[in-house]
């Protein structure tokens, strides 16, 4: 009669078949788990999650971003989408550090021509400004005929570079805008 070898208290139950020995065991050695780690649960285990996409460029691939307590704990790739099955380019795999990042800018800062330090400024005094420079640059560089008395309807003093963290429908947007405003100079790094 064999001797049944006995299970210490650590040995939680393990699945039966080749999957329950492989999670068991390092090649054919027992896997050495210790208590501590048997009792660890995924960070993400109570959280609730969203589906949302990717905001790096036009593929689309779906995100499952995790909720706990009101705040963004892990962004991963959702496995149920047809378009990249839970995978993510090195660019969605850091989207979480896109938007929990202790170094990112929250704050408008400016730097007035020839001075030496940076300002803080209110976010509405900046759009104010922007506009107001994008006017007069319009108001006075754009073209609306050629030399040839041919209409064009141009502004070549202003130019674009969307971001890469913009999606898709942003850069159609950006460049409807920009089009409307005679603005020829556009291109987003998206894809890049």
């Amino acid at each position: 009669m064999a001797a049944t070898p006995s299970k210490s208290s650590t040995d939680a139950p393990q699945p039966a078949g080749l999957r329950g020995f492989l999670r068991a065991h390092a090649g054919f050695v027992p896997n050495p788990i210790s208590r501590r780690s048997r009792a660890l649960r995924p960070r993400i285990q109570d959280a609730k999650y969203a589906v949302s996409v990717c905001p790096f460029c036009a593929v689309g691939c779906s995100q499952r971003v995790y909720v706990k307590d009101g705040k963004v704990i892990d962004i991963e790739g959702n496995q149920d989408s047809p378009i990249s099955g839970g995978h993510l380019c090195p660019k969605g795999a850091s989207t979480y550090q896109l938007l929990v990042n202790p170094n990112r800018p929250t704050k408008v800062l400016y730097r007035a021509p020839r001075s030496d330090h940076w300002e803080e400024r209110p976010l509405d005094w900046a759009m104010e400004r922007i506009a107001e420079r994008t006017k007069a640059a319009r108001d006075a560089d754009f073209q609306q005929t050629n030399a040839d008395g041919v209409r064009i309807n141009r502004l070549q003093s202003v130019a674009s570079i969307g971001g890469a963290t913009l999606d898709n429908e942003e850069n159609y947007l950006i460049l409807k805008l920009f089009r409307n405003l005679g603005i020829v100079h556009l291109t987003n790094q998206a894809r890049i």
